[in-house]
């Protein structure tokens, strides 16, 4: 169990997102970061689907009340335990009677706390994610404040295996790191600059000469009026050939809509169903993880892909993500003979 000592400035608890629901207005919502998110789950031995603690800009302080495998991917929120960096991106053992402290984001804008056995939340509509506007899912619908207590599910077969390793022999610290990591070079850490690739939006032919150059050639800055449900962007403004009614049709994270403003909306997790600005552009689904570690502030650019490579990318993703789960796997197997 995790008592909160003090809350950050936004913790959720987030899994893959409520599927199967947009028909009837039900938001999505999940993980802005799935990819952070689901190697966090891999690494203590949960299901990727599993439910973690999502934490932006600033993380929690916590009280570990009984001992907890967790691991910590995404941003750089700065994980101290008695005053010592904890790292990232690789299981952790946390004894009880551990404080956990997060500070500022120092790489990325959102962490991602994965415990073996998952949150014991109930699940609403067949996901455990927290939808803020609607106060659905998650912990009591809410973001965790101060005093709040978060249970444990039961730990699979593999996190037991991985809890057996670490405890060996080292009884007297208060946290217990494992030898080996995620490889640095499936980080997701932007350079900025940096071009997310994009497949030209259902009304991309809507929008005159000037501005289809200027998406792809300009920078864009993500306004401080950025959320879970849309980062807004400040930089040229975009207009359309001519004035065009629509009926509002689907939208998917990072749709990228235009309002008559002519300052674009980049849709994330926390999207509604349906839109009814024209759609520029849309994010591949490979460069979602980065636009979701970007901080308000920071810059962005757009560069064009074709749907055959933002299909073959995906699958390469999805590739390193097996193979992250077999070399574990097969860690195990050798250390159980």
């Amino acid at each position: 169990m995790i008592r909160i000592l003090k809350s950050g400035l936004l913790d959720t608890i987030q899994d893959l997102g409520r599927i199967g629901y947009q028909k009837y207005g039900v938001i999505v919502s999940g993980a802005m970061d799935s990819f952070s998110h689901r190697l966090a789950n891999v690494l203590v031995g949960n299901l990727e689907k599993e439910a973690a603690l999502e934490m932006t800009l600033s993380g929690p302080e916590m009280l570990f009340e009984t001992d907890a495998l967790i691991a910590i991917c995404g941003g750089h929120l700065s994980p101290v335990i008695n005053g010592e960096s904890v790292p990232m991106w690789r299981p952790v053992l946390i004894k009880k009677g551990t404080k956990l402290q997060f500070g500022y984001a120092q790489k990325g804008c959102r962490a991602y706390l994965a415990v073996a056995g998952g949150f014991d939340v109930p699940p609403v509509m067949g996901s455990k994610s927290t939808y803020l506007r609607a106060s659905l899912g998650g912990y009591q619908g809410r973001s965790l404040q101060t005093n709040d207590t978060l249970l444990f599910g039961k730990p699979s077969e593999a996190s037991e295996k991985l809890i057996a390793g670490l405890s060996a022999g080292h009884n007297d610290r208060s946290f217990i790191t494992g030898s080996w990591c995620i490889a640095e070079d499936m980080y997701l850490y932007r350079k900025h600059p940096a071009a997310i690739r994009v497949l030209k939006g259902a009304q991309f032919d809507w929008f005159d000469n000037n501005s289809q150059l200027e998406f792809y050639q300009k920078e864009f800055k993500v306004s401080s009026q950025s959320d879970r449900m849309g980062y807004r962007l400040e930089g040229p403004s975009l207009a359309l050939e001519q004035s065009k009614d629509m009926i509002s049709d689907a939208i998917n994270f990072g749709s990228i809509q235009v309002p008559p403003d002519g300052r674009p909306i980049v849709l994330m997790a926390d999207r509604q169903s349906v839109g009814g600005y024209p759609k520029i552009g849309q994010i591949a689904s490979v460069d979602l993880p980065s636009v979701a570690q970007t901080k308000p502030g920071e810059i962005i650019s757009f560069t064009e892909i074709t749907t055959e490579k933002a299909q073959a990318l995906y699958i390469e993703r999805e590739k390193l993500i097996a193979q992250v789960k077999l070399g574990i796997s097969l860690k195990l197997n050798r250390e159980d003979k």
